[in-house]
């Protein structure tokens, strides 16, 4: 059983990449209390996708008996994951330390902004500030333009592979030796990590990176020489290859890759201006390198003679790397997307029928399914109090008339 430990004012990003089975807890607060009903379904509708197959018991710290019946569900399961501040749950005994001590094959999963130790790690995180502070805002955007934040929390989501793989990895090793342990999970070491060949490249050269450089591609330094083994790095601010980047078409925008010599010829054929090839200027990527700020404009000035519709019928079956840069709208309409089963219907008890984002990985004798809804604010609460802790009616009413469960 996957029980899960949260404000009812915050996520953890682990929720947006896992299906579990299990109970899904959400404590109980005055805020929660104050919302409105407007406001919880819209809440619910945006969580649609992270919430599905899960049940959910409202409850409140505030009361020891609230405690009490998180300690009872925790003896039970298999997985606990939490967001709050290091330290937060300990005045409850719901800290790792006290919580292994009623089931030593536990995993406890800790996810937060900062990790448990550090000298950050009281401080709350959140998925902008992290991009922020620890690179990717810094190389996100266009040439010579501000740092901006990725489209989507990336930072978030990528913690909750980790901590999805990381749990699975635990899981594994306590089949072999009986025993659980505590996971430490955090967006700041997580978006290091995610910094992959540019953060090594820092690294290994000693030398400033490359900054923002849009949708152009990156060029790799000189090698560096060691003992035995020469490494490239990348930390020379120029493209590696023009082109291959995005361009304004008449409607909006695409994106080509001319990434050798031959791509670059087929480029030329395909919007007219054959006689590019043998320019002097562009006949070598390395000269279309040296001479990018000449080629791209007229690039442009082709390209967005067409729309991108009919730029992508030219270049169908050429051999071309080519890609629409489509909207979400566009993405979620199209004709790939819909065909790969990535949408799809939910029926939801207060919303009605509601579209979500499929799961993305396809399994040859397994298909994920949607078995029940996002729940409503303690929806499964009786449920799971009577089924799983094995509470009477009378003491369930009798929780509630105190505050303790919702």
């Amino acid at each position: 059983m996957f029980l899960e430990l949260k404000s009812s004012r915050s996520s953890t990003p682990f929720e947006a990449m896992i299906l579990v089975r299990g109970a899904h807890l959400l404590p109980h607060t005055r805020t929660a209390e104050r919302v409105t009903a407007k406001v919880h379904t819209i809440f619910r509708l945006i969580c649609a996708k992270v919430n599905r197959n899960k049940k959910s018991l409202g409850l409140s710290f505030a009361h020891p008996e609230g405690i009490e019946i998180i300690q009872q569900l925790a003896r039970d399961c298999d997985v606990l994951v939490e967001n709050y501040l290091p330290g937060s749950l300990k005045k409850y005994n719901l800290d790792y330390a006290s919580i292994s001590k009623i089931n030593p094959r536990l995993i406890y999963t800790s996810i937060t902004g900062y990790g448990q130790t550090g000298p950050y790690s009281n401080r709350p995180g959140f998925d902008v500030m992290v991009e922020a502070e620890f690179g990717l805002m810094h190389l996100t955007g266009t040439r010579d333009g501000p740092p901006v934040k990725v489209g989507v929390a990336v930072t978030d989501l990528t913690t909750g592979l980790y901590a999805c793989n990381s749990i699975m990895a635990a899981l594994l090793a306590r089949a072999n030796t009986g025993e659980g342990q505590h996971i430490d999970v955090c967006l700041s070491d997580c978006q290091v990590a995610t910094l992959a060949n540019m953060g090594e490249s820092v690294l290994i050269s000693g030398k400033k990176d490359t900054g923002r450089w849009g949708t152009a591609h990156r060029k790799p330094s000189a090698l560096l020489s060691f003992d035995k083994i020469e490494i490239l790095i990348c930390s020379v601010p120029v493209a590696s290859v023009v082109p291959y980047q995005g361009f304004k078409t008449a409607d909006g925008d695409i994106f080509v890759g001319g990434a050798n010599d031959r791509l670059f010829g087929i480029l030329c054929e395909k919007i007219g201006k054959p006689e590019w090839k043998a320019d002097a200027r562009f006949v070598t990527n390395n000269d279309r390198v040296t001479n990018r700020t000449e080629l791209e404009p007229l690039i442009e000035t082709e390209l967005s003679k067409r729309t991108t519709q009919r730029w992508q019928e030219i270049f169908e079956s050429s051999g071309l790397p080519y890609a629409a840069v489509n909207d979400i709208q566009g993405t979620m309409n199209h004709e790939h997307v819909q065909a790969r089963g990535m949408v799809q219907t939910i029926d939801h008890p207060a919303c009605g029928p509601i579209k979500v984002i499929s799961p993305p990985v396809k399994y040859s004798n397994a298909e994920p399914s949607v078995r029940s809804p996002p729940p409503l604010l303690g929806e499964h609460t009786d449920e799971l109090l009577r089924d799983v802790v094995g509470l009477s009616g009378e003491r369930i009413e009798d929780l509630k008339r105190k505050g303790v469960v919702a």
